[in-house]
């Protein structure tokens, strides 16, 4: 050793010598069956670092993936409903499967069947919207003209609500404004219609992978529960799927008694709005009642006593959907109490808007499932 290398540190050979033992005990420790050697003994959980560390992280993660849902909430409610209009067609494609149809054609067939249904629908609705929108427009100075009548219901109706001088604010508002009100809607319409087509694309791809989608969501719940995990998921599909298809059979119900009773007593644009209360009957509760408000406003442009029965007819048909249709055709699936389908329904609706109304009663139905199954017989025990 020369002599202006200094004093040798006894720490530095002792940690030469540690890691030398290590690196022989690394060589005897690794074997062909464990070439990187046995995992060793856990961290000690309950070491306030770790414990600090954990609960720093957990706080982290939290709240960036808050902020992921908020930035995509809009995809999200998209995906959401398209798996959830996965789940009400499944029911369809599985009595297929159940006749020998494979998988594929099964959901080909769904698919098939229901654009058809949607194309039909648009080729008969929109040339009847079109045709009575041309016939509201010609017949719009007559409307005005009745405003102007004190003697007609509409003028009466003017002399107390001041219909006309609303309709002139309107009319002589800024061009700035109507420009963008237009611009507004078409926007509107845009997203709609993306939106839309968004929804069926993610529908077709959930409903042919659904049973992969089944079975990678029950792997995530452990071995030892997962089959009545599985008892109890598939019992909430069955729940969805009664649900999506006996709503859709109640609007069309809703809208083909609609179209008869206008056609009876002459209310014009019967078809439109026959449409509008079959598309707003699938929101429940509020969609029926809407509908009714509007049909029976425009009845009111025929006499006042078409506006009352027809009135009339939605309060009854109102009756007849809630304590007969709905508990034969949706009930028997669904199972859900009348007070939890409107708070639900609210709830929805305030969280999520349209979509939150049209999943609030499945999803009330899958909560109340839970609790039985799983809440309640835990709380007795306890």
């Amino acid at each position: 050793m020369r002599p202006d290398d200094g004093p040798i540190d006894p720490h530095h050979i002792e940690g030469e010598d540690s890691i030398a033992e290590s690196e022989a005990e690394a060589a005897e420790i690794s074997t062909p069956e464990q070439p990187l050697g046995r995992m060793g003994k856990p961290l000690n959980r309950r070491s306030p670092f770790l414990i600090g560390m954990a609960a720093a992280a957990g706080v982290a993660v939290t709240y960036g993936a808050l902020q992921v849902v908020i930035g995509v909430q809009d995809i999200l409610i998209l995906i959401g409903l398209a798996l959830f209009l996965a789940i009400g067609l499944e029911p369809a494609v599985m009595w297929l499967v159940k006749r020998r149809f494979p998988r594929w054609l099964a959901v080909l067939t769904v698919f098939v069947v229901a654009l058809a249904a949607i194309s039909g629908f648009l080729t008969a609705a929109i040339p009847v919207i079109v045709d009575q929108a041309t016939q509201f427009v010609a017949k719009l100075p007559t409307y005005l003209g009745e405003i102007q009548d004190h003697s007609s219901t509409l003028g009466k109706l003017n002399d107390r609500f001041h219909i006309e001088s609303l309709i002139q604010k309107t009319l002589t508002s800024s061009s700035s404004g109507l420009t963008s009100g237009l611009l507004g809607a078409g926007q509107a319409v845009f997203s709609a219609v993306t939106n839309f087509l968004i929804v069926i694309v993610l529908t077709m791809y959930f409903v042919a992978d659904l049973p992969r989608i089944r079975a990678a969501g029950y792997r995530l719940v452990p071995r030892s529960r997962r089959p009545r995990a599985i008892l109890i998921g598939d019992q909430i599909s069955v729940k969805v799927g009664g649900y999506v298809l006996g709503n859709l059979l109640i609007s069309v119900v809703a809208g083909l008694l609609t179209l008869i009773w206008l056609l009876s007593f002459g209310v014009p644009y019967a078809a439109l709005l026959a449409i509008t209360v079959a598309v707003l009957d699938l929101i429940p509760v509020i969609g029926s009642i809407s509908g009714g408000v509007i049909v029976s406003l425009v009845a009111l442009t025929v006499s006042l006593p078409v506006c009352l029965l027809t009135l009339g007819f939605f309060l009854v048909y109102r009756f007849v959907e809630d304590y007969l249709l709905v508990p034969r055709i949706i009930g028997s699936a669904v199972k859900v109490p009348a007070m939890v389908t409107v708070v639900a329904v609210l709830l929805g609706g305030a969280l999520l808007g349209i979509v939150g109304a049209l999943v609030a009663i499945p999803i009330a139905a899958a909560i109340l499932l839970l609790a039985e199954e799983v809440l309640y017989p835990r709380l007795d025990n306890s």
